[in-house]
């Protein structure tokens, strides 16, 4: 008999698997029950200094060029970052005026949609 933990949406289980000869007998059951305590999830780390307006990716990609740093005044349009996506170049733009807070991605990053590039006072 073989014990395995397996986690599922959360939830440890503690499974003990038995295995069985391929000469036709009937396979033994599978035994499955919740572990003593199911992990808890991490909390996401909040990025140092943010500002109160965050600057999302449009779409997912990847970071090609960071055009702003921390503390740079930027108004309405802006271009903060670059982001390729389907072989294509996109901006991603200030959509007010502000000061960078804080810019949350590097040259070559991978992000999803609705990632934090970066935020602004």
């Amino acid at each position: 008999m073989k014990r395995y933990n397996i986690t599922v949406n959360g939830t440890a289980y503690d499974v003990a698997v038995e295995e069985v000869a391929s000469d036709g007998a009937a396979p033994a059951p599978v035994q499955a029950a919740p572990a003593a305590k199911p992990a808890a999830p991490k909390p996401a780390a909040a990025p140092a200094g943010g500002g109160s307006v965050k600057i999302t990716a449009p779409m997912p990609g990847t970071i090609v060029d960071v055009k702003a740093k921390v503390g740079d005044p930027v108004k309405n349009g802006t271009v903060i970052a670059v982001l390729e996506a389907m072989k294509m170049e996109n901006d991603v733009v200030a959509d007010r005026d502000g000061t960078i807070a804080s810019i949350n991605v590097n040259k070559g990053d991978s992000v999803s949609t609705g990632s934090v590039i970066a935020t602004l006072n």
